[in-house]
């Protein structure tokens, strides 16, 4: 019985800390995500706030090498943040609204690692949902003002976990075909994924594959501190039953 109330307990736990949010702070300002399984830079514009570029805006090529040779926690394993075809081998760049397509508003694909951010982790909206009405509340400031229509709209905010996030375009590190002119962006003041030419200037984002940080943060790796309190308990309550000499109200575990 008492192994049966174990294993109950275990799974109870598992599903508790499986349903938390999947961007988990490492500290020194190192974001993992665990669905992704990449490690993000907690400061959206590092380029600009570690004196590297002026404003953080820099071309396709420039932003692509600024990740590479980007030494930082002393990990240098960086690069933009990916993406790939959402529906099979290549890009569908047919526009649509509801995420089924690379050029979307609403993407929530893992394939997309920025419009993953943006729409899953931060739950930052899109300037149209699903069905093509604009909302009220999208873009990095979440009150539908900041569209990037009027240059003076454009901005910056911490989001989350995640800090000096802009509202405008950031590169991904993904061509739209391999030596193509074009590579593909995400736009944060409307939520949508396009992609233009290289040798435009957008903001960089720096990501590494896996969790870099775990072998020193192992005390973060747990995002529900409770949970651990939650099986001390039942371990101690385990303890009194045998100490009683009895299964009391737990007999309904054995059917009875």
């Amino acid at each position: 019985m008492k192994t049966k109330l174990l294993v109950i307990l275990l799974l109870g736990i598992s599903a508790s800390t499986g349903a938390q949010a999947s961007l988990i702070d490492r500290g020194s300002g190192l974001l993992y995500d665990n669905v992704l399984d990449v490690t993000w830079l907690q400061d959206a514009n590092y380029a600009k706030s570690s004196g590297y570029d002026a404003d953080g805006m820099m071309t396709w090529t420039a932003a692509k090498t600024w990740a590479a040779d980007l030494v930082y926690g002393g990990y240098s394993d960086w690069r933009l943040a990916s993406n790939s075809p959402i529906n099979g081998s290549s890009f569908n760049d047919s526009y649509a609204i509801n995420g089924s397509t690379d050029f979307s508003y609403n993407i929530t694909s893992p394939l997309s690692e920025l419009a993953y951010m943006y729409s899953v982790n931060l739950n930052l909206k899109s300037f149209f949902d699903t069905t093509g009405y604009i909302r009220n509340d999208f873009g990095v400031f979440g009150n539908g003002t900041n569209n990037g229509i009027d240059s003076s709209s454009f901005g910056q905010k911490n989001v989350g976990l995640v800090n000096n996030l802009q509202n405008e375009e950031y590169w991904s590190d993904s061509e739209t075909a391999p030596g193509s002119d074009n590579a593909w962006y995400f736009g944060t003041y409307a939520g949508y994924q396009h992609y233009n030419a290289k040798y435009i200037q957008f903001y960089a984002w720096a990501v590494s594959p896996g969790d870099v940080a775990s072998a020193s943060a192992s005390a973060s790796a747990v995002p529900v501190p409770g949970a651990f309190w939650l099986f001390i308990s039942a371990l101690a309550g385990l303890m009194g039953i045998k100490r009683r000499g009895g299964i009391g109200c737990f007999c309904a575990f054995e059917g009875a």
